[in-house]
């Protein structure tokens, strides 16, 4: 079987390029945070970020580790705070370095200190902007972010954005979780997204950080299956886009572990956020040799061939292979199956 995919932007790369790219065991992306100090305490944070790490890492070092990717063929830096990235007091210097060094980037914030000044920096830079942004209701916005006051700022960001030029010749998304208090506005945030040809990123909750202390947060699968293709048939009917229901991601097929990695606020080297097993710090080793030398990165990179269970059996795999953040975080195996999918299960169960 073959799933109808289109790469809809820079976090997702044509078959022929991650096949490349696993070849020469280089990267096509690095996810790279800055620090895990946030001005917001959002509730289902995985990184349950506030206050900065004890031994974060400098400007110095943060180029180093970019050097090294682009020596490994990255092609875009994915610019994560852990935190907010924006609260990092080297931010803009990152931002011209990724530049100059003719890499694209793509910088995630929660949108709440944007202004016209920054905003017009990032697209002046050519950053690519996703706002994590879960409500168009204010109370369950501010109740999700922790902090009242946050659906205006996060409005003001996006006007900022907007008059900045976004997305004219940038890219601009929205990231949303999907939970129970959202549940009921996602298909029309969804179309609003299209509608301004802003690119909806709509993701299942990662079981992990603050999450696991919110379990009013979870939705039964089969909740979650409805919504995903409530999306799949807006997409096909209003904007012809061909998708297929699956987790984690709605009309978007995560691929991440063939062609990159996430290198965090101390310098260690995971995997991605959801599995948050360090494999190696860049201030021991080079990047190079802890991806070569780590058997979590190489099962992960030939994981279609070492899922187990009903993903290793699933007429999609080769195509697919869930959330691996999901499957570390619920049964401690990045390589199990994904307990958040619903193509091999009739039964309900919880994503947590």
């Amino acid at each position: 079987m073959s799933m109808n995919y289109r790469v809809f932007h820079g976090l997702d790369f044509p078959e022929d390029e991650i096949t490349a790219c696993l070849k020469r065991e280089g990267l096509l992306t690095l996810e790279l945070e800055f620090t895990r100090r946030c001005n917001l305490r959002c509730i289902y944070c995985y990184a349950s970020a506030g206050e900065p790490g004890k031994d974060e890492l400098s400007l110095d070092e943060i180029k180093g580790v970019i050097d090294q990717a682009k020596e490994l063929g990255v092609r875009r830096i994915i610019l994560l705070g852990g935190g907010e990235p924006l609260l990092y007091r080297h931010v803009r210097e990152v931002i011209e370095y990724v530049n100059n060094s003719g890499l694209r980037q793509s910088l995630f914030t929660n949108g709440t200190l944007l202004d016209r000044e920054i905003s017009d920096f990032l697209y002046e830079n050519s950053v690519d902007v996703i706002i994590k942004h879960n409500s168009n209701t204010p109370d369950i916005q501010d109740r999700l972010a922790g902090i009242s006051g946050t659906f205006d700022r996060i409005k003001q960001g996006l006007d900022s954005l907007f008059m900045a030029g976004y997305p004219n010749g940038r890219q601009l998304g929205i990231q949303t979780v999907i939970c129970r208090q959202n549940l009921g506005e996602i298909p029309d945030m969804w179309v609003w997204a299209r509608e301004n040809k802003i690119i909806p990123y709509f993701e299942i909750l990662t079981y992990q950080g603050r999450a696991k202390e919110h379990p009013e947060l979870l939705l039964e699968s089969d909740d979650i299956r409805g919504t995903f293709d409530i999306l799949q048939g807006i997409d096909e009917k209003r904007f012809g886009i061909k998708w297929m229901s699956h987790p984690t991601i709605a009309a978007l097929s995560c691929k991440r572990h063939l062609y990159s990695c996430l290198v965090n606020s101390e310098g260690f080297v995971q995997p991605c956020t959801g599995i948050d097993l360090s494999v190696g710090s860049i201030r021991e080793s080079r990047l190079k040799d802890i991806l070569k030398e780590s058997r979590v990165i190489r099962e992960l990179r030939d994981i279609y061939n070492n899922i187990k269970g009903e993903c290793g059996s699933c007429s999609y795999n080769g195509e697919c292979y869930g959330c691996r953040g999901n499957a570390y975080q619920i049964t401690g195996d990045y390589r199990a199956s994904d307990p958040a999918c619903w193509i091999n299960k009739a039964h309900h169960c919880k994503t947590g």
